[in-house]
């Protein structure tokens, strides 16, 4: 527990502090945020406020990450789960980083341009793939001493599915696709000041504490299962704990410049790299399907996003004023604070449902 919370302070802090420092850089660059207002109130007052921010909350967690292996070292040897770093944290931050740096690239076309036109749709979706395929081969190649990968070759729900083996081909195709949904979903929800970085933060505080909880109960632990049958068969779970508790408060300190008005944005470097980590925490945990849950926010908004698409180019009709989804509710007369922080609310709600169900499975186990 030691080595979570240094990690979480370390990021805190480092992303408090750091942002200010990213504002005036990006401000000096001239790395305005292009916008385009569609008739918008929340995009007045907006155009050049300095995009890119992502990069400092990426920052804080790789170093609060060693902050928090020094921590691991003050306990004692039977506390240790790993000393070194791990495949599963070289998997997490590649994501995190990785993904990112599709994201930078768009946002980089977009300053240069001097529009809001980056990357293509499939200019994204390649990059998305192309690291997505690259992780998730090296998820399923390398096993730990208890012959654990950080990704399955099962589908998972609560644990691993054992029905639904899928092999190794299909594992890093469902790999490519939770990281590519999940990072295509923390994207369109980064539409006002705020929204994607405080549902991050739920969504990464659940995965912390299922890392933890995982950490807790894990089959690698012979002091846990010599006195429990229950237990889960995953990978490094102390590591993901940290990494998720990490990225949780490195957003919690980016928040406090992100909020309405919000002094810089994350841009695509932040939400693309936040939404590849949080698929890759999905896979770490053995909680694939129940992130569609616990991610149930991110989800709805680009669900609503296909279907516009979808009824558009079908029956040129319209189903919702304007996608994203916080945009028809701007649309309709909600001003941004209240669309963002009824947005949270549902996170939330969200969150503890997949909170609640994974809590639950373990009570029906061990009952």
């Amino acid at each position: 527990m030691r080595a979570v919370i240094v990690a979480a302070a370390v990021a805190f802090i480092i992303s408090l502090f750091g942002t200010p420092v990213a504002i005036r850089v990006f401000t000096a660059l001239k790395a305005g945020q292009p916008i385009r207002s569609l008739g918008l109130a929340s995009s007045e007052g907006k155009h050049g406020t300095p995009a890119m921010g992502g990069v400092a909350f990426i920052v804080a967690t790789v170093f609060a990450y060693a902050a928090g292996h020094i921590a691991l070292t003050t306990l004692p040897e039977r506390q240790i789960a790993q000393e070194q770093p791990t495949m599963t944290a070289l998997v997490l931050l590649g994501l995190f980083v990785f993904c990112g740096v599709v994201g930078f690239l768009d946002d980089f076309l977009k300053v240069r341009r001097r529009n809001s036109d980056g990357l293509s749709a499939k200019g994204k979706l390649l990059g998305q793939a192309i690291v997505g395929t690259g992780f998730g081969i090296a998820a399923l190649s390398v096993a730990s001493t208890n012959g654990q990968t950080v990704a399955s070759e099962n589908i998972s729900f609560i644990r691993d599915i054992s029905w639904l083996d899928v092999g190794k081909v299909g594992s890093v195709i469902v790999f490519v696709l939770v990281i590519t949904a999940m990072s295509n979903g923390v994207n369109l929800t980064d539409g006002l000041d705020g929204l994607a970085t405080g549902a991050s933060i739920l969504v990464l505080g659940a995965y912390a504490l299922i890392g933890f909880w995982q950490y807790r109960h894990w089959c690698a632990d012979e002091a846990y299962t010599r006195a429990n049958d229950y237990c889960y068969q995953v990978r490094d779970p102390l590591e993901v704990a940290m990494i998720a508790a990490a990225a949780a408060a490195a957003c919690l300190g980016f928040l406090w410049w992100n909020t309405s008005p919000a002094r810089i944005f994350m841009g695509d470097v932040g939400s693309l790299g936040l939404g590849g980590l949080i698929g890759g925490l999905a896979v770490a945990t053995r909680t694939t399907l129940l992130s569609i849950v616990i991610g149930g926010l991110f989800v709805l908004i680009i669900t609503t996003w296909i279907i516009q698409i979808v009824s558009y180019r079908t029956t040129g009709r319209r189903v919702f004023r304007m996608v994203p989804l916080h945009h028809h509710f701007e649309l309709a007369g909600w001003s941004e604070v209240n669309i963002v922080v009824r947005f949270w609310i549902v996170a939330g709600m969200c969150v503890a449902a997949g909170l609640g169900l994974f809590y639950s499975d373990f009570l029906a186990a061990v009952g």
